[in-house]
């Protein structure tokens, strides 16, 4: 009988008690608006990014979660004898300085939607996949037949503050992470969500991003503003009369289009740069010209000479 293993990051579904496990040994970590893990280092603002977080120890399977405990805050010790009496103390202290009212945290943003409710029937599912929606876990066991499913989930967005935790769409806060794990769904379905319609899960399209740029008399540099670019899947191509883009982001968002440029460029000698908040694209010229716009379509300002103008490609 299959046995379903509780190290943190694995979760599988096993029946081989030597096969390798790939997990997180330590603890979750959760420091001002940060989350990862203990034993590795990568940290994250997001809860699906930590989710996503790839474990970094191999192992064998386990149905005992020997995952250490966090440490709890020491109290700093403090003598209960001293030899100033405490009314001594107090006059000796400074005056309480008036507090000024914090600014009301902002509710957590709504998570994007599944982009199905239901699986595409064309789709197949493999055995041991886990469903999609938060909360649920639940493994397809194989079979022809899913009558009986019964998927009971959050479909809310995890909530983190001041040590609790919980979920948007219900009231129950706990303070473990193991227990916020186990916290039961709030609403429920008839069928699971293994595969959906088989898209890459939230992914956003982007028609435009901001940009700038300035130039000299033998280069156009241009920056488009766009975050957490992938370096592994961008693709840069330079044309004649444009610039052919396709870039991914490590959060799930896409930027595919060409800029049709105000002159005509060298490809050979035009280069890029992948920085981490930006795409830094280097155009060398292809007559000395000056360019009053990036774009061939911007509306011409009536300058010679743009150092930095800001627009959206």
């Amino acid at each position: 009988m299959a046995k379903k293993c509780v190290h943190k990051g694995c979760g599988k579904a096993y029946e081989d008690e030597n096969e390798e496990c790939v997990y997180h040994p330590g603890p979750p970590v959760f420091h001002e608006g940060q989350k990862g893990w203990k034993c590795c280092k990568p940290r994250f603002l997001t809860f699906d990014e930590f989710l996503n977080i790839e474990p970094c120890t191999k192992g064998k399977h386990s149905e005992i979660d020997d995952t250490p405990v966090p440490e709890p805050a020491k109290a700093p010790d403090v003598p209960t004898t001293t030899g100033v009496s405490m009314d001594s103390l107090q006059d000796s202290l400074p005056a309480p300085v008036p507090r000024v009212p914090t600014a009301t945290a902002r509710p957590a943003p709504s998570p994007a939607p599944p982009e199905s409710e239901d699986d595409d029937p064309s789709l197949s599912v493999q055995q041991g996949q886990s469903c999609r929606r938060r909360g649920c876990g639940q493994t397809y066991g194989g079979g022809s037949s899913r009558e009986g499913e019964k998927c009971v989930h959050h479909p809310g967005a995890p909530i983190f503050h001041e040590g609790s935790k919980g979920w948007s769409c219900c009231k129950r806060r706990v303070l473990e992470f193991d227990q916020f794990m186990n916290i039961e769904g709030c609403k429920t379905k008839d069928r699971h969500l293994f595969v959906g319609s088989g898209k890459e899960k939230g992914e956003e399209k982007l028609d435009t991003v901001r940009h700038d740029f300035y130039q000299t008399g033998s280069s156009v540099i241009a920056s488009l503003y766009l975050k957490k670019i992938d370096k592994s899947s961008a693709v840069i191509e330079f044309k004649e009369a444009h610039v052919k883009l396709d870039l991914r982001t490590t959060d799930n968002k896409r930027y595919d289009t060409e800029v049709p440029l105000f002159g005509n460029i060298d490809p050979a000698q035009s280069k890029f740069r992948i920085l981490g908040t930006k795409l830094e694209l280097t155009l060398a010229k292809a007559d000395g010209t000056s360019w009053p716009v990036l774009r061939a379509d911007d509306r011409p300002t009536g300058e010679i000479l743009q150092v930095g103008r800001a627009g959206r490609v």
